[in-house]
């Protein structure tokens, strides 16, 4: 399961900035495995072990004068004094860069240390579970550079190459992109199931509990299976209240708690065109589709392709895609949204950042339909955005008018 990880590139280059890197994500996506990848030498202590955590919380002033430097520490949100201490150390010698390197699981701890601790002393990197390229051992994309590129133009994506071939692509939308079950599982259908089933197990049973210990578990769990139908769609808190009896503020906690532990992707409305109103209902998805098609019982391609859920599951695997490996790039300000007015024009993803705003439509169609445009041509018009681009089946990158390029998901 050793492969390499678009990240690795970012992460060296952070090491040679910042005396801290953090690496943060879900459980089972791949971060002891990169961290120990990239600095094998380095000593290596997992406070998920009783053995380093009580090495470590007995008397960490001690343990990192012991060692001030070319350390992991993994799942560092266990022990969060950690961060206090830490920030001295790094104090003591503020030029030296690459000291340690972090790992955390669960994003509230780890991020209320970071920033309220080593704010301006660490760098933080999400990892995710595998995207396309990843799994297939191939570079990443030339499309990602293009798009943060301020000076490239629609015609310049006409050059790129695919990544995988189609089909490898539908797979991977298909089952997911966690590292164990992705591999372990590719001939053996019960191994994968039952993972996937063991996952969400452990993830409501010991994460949400250690989290939340108030948590009514229960209903959580239920909230879960329900959200299932809602994702990659604009949520309608009450109805969502209602199916689980309680209140629109515990979906609005529950919704919160599943986006802080990175199993789901709030998506915020775009509210930068002025000439329109739009739609600010919140919009989001689970981040892996094979959790999405886990939930809904859907574990065959052709099922899936002829599922009610099934554009909706394309639409936030390629939304997923893309800001992965924008997140792999150095690229920064990077924010994404979605963008509907009230007369339905709709764009699925908007990306900004330093080198302006590219809306992107995404359709599960292989072919263009009268009116797959209009939500781009409206952006475009709107906003001066330079060009959109549309994501399907197509067979190849072409031009679909002057300032909108398609581009199939298999070259992402």
């Amino acid at each position: 399961m050793d492969k390499k990880r678009a990240l690795e590139d970012k992460i060296n280059r952070l090491l040679e900035m910042f005396p801290v890197v953090a690496v943060i994500g879900p459980r089972q996506c791949g971060k002891s495995t990169l961290v120990r990848q990239l600095r094998p030498g380095w000593k290596y202590y997992d406070l998920e072990s009783p053995d380093d955590y009580q090495l470590i919380s007995s008397d960490p002033k001690s343990f990192l004068d012991l060692h001030p430097g070319e350390v992991i520490i993994d799942e560092a949100q266990q022990y969060p004094e950690l961060f206090k201490v830490l920030r001295g150390v790094v104090d003591a010698d503020r030029t030296r860069k690459g000291r340690f390197l972090l790992t955390g699981s669960s994003s509230p701890e780890i991020v209320k240390g970071i920033t309220e601790s080593l704010a301006g002393r660490i760098v933080t990197v999400e990892l995710w579970p595998f995207k396309q390229n990843e799994f297939r051992e191939v570079p990443l994309s030339q499309f990602y550079q293009m798009v943060t590129d301020r000076a490239a133009t629609p015609r310049d994506f006409l050059a790129l190459q695919p990544v995988l071939a189609l089909p490898e692509s539908l797979w991977i939308w298909l089952r997911g992109g966690f590292p164990e079950p992705l591999i372990a599982g590719a001939g053996d259908d019960d191994f994968y199931q039952q993972w996937l089933e063991s996952y969400i197990v452990n993830y409501v049973g010991r994460d949400i509990r250690q989290l939340f210990p108030r948590l009514n578990i229960h209903n959580f769990r239920r909230f879960l299976t329900l959200l299932a139908q809602f994702s990659g769609h604009q949520l309608n808190m009450s109805d969502m209240a209602r199916a689980l009896e309680v209140s629109v503020s515990t979906i609005k906690d529950y919704l919160d708690i599943i986006h802080q532990t990175f199993l789901w992707r709030n998506l915020p409305p775009y509210t930068g065109n002025r000439l329109k109103k739009v739609q600010k209902a919140k919009k989001g998805f689970l981040r892996d589709q094979g959790l999405l098609h886990y939930f809904l019982k859907i574990s065959d391609l052709d099922r899936l392709l002829l599922h009610p859920v099934a554009g909706f599951s394309f639409e936030s695997f390629v939304s997923e895609e893309i800001i992965r490996g924008l997140q792999a790039t150095m690229a920064t300000q990077l924010d994404f949204s979605y963008y509907r007015t009230i007369d339905k024009a709709e764009v699925d993803l908007v990306i900004e950042g330093s080198f302006g705003t590219v809306p992107v439509a995404i359709k599960l169609d292989s072919m263009v339909r009268k009116g797959a445009l209009r939500g781009l041509e409206n952006f475009l018009s709107d906003t001066g955005s330079s060009y959109g681009i549309l994501i399907n089946r197509g067979k190849r990158p072409e031009m679909l008018s002057d300032n909108i390029v398609q581009i199939p998901v298999n070259y992402l």
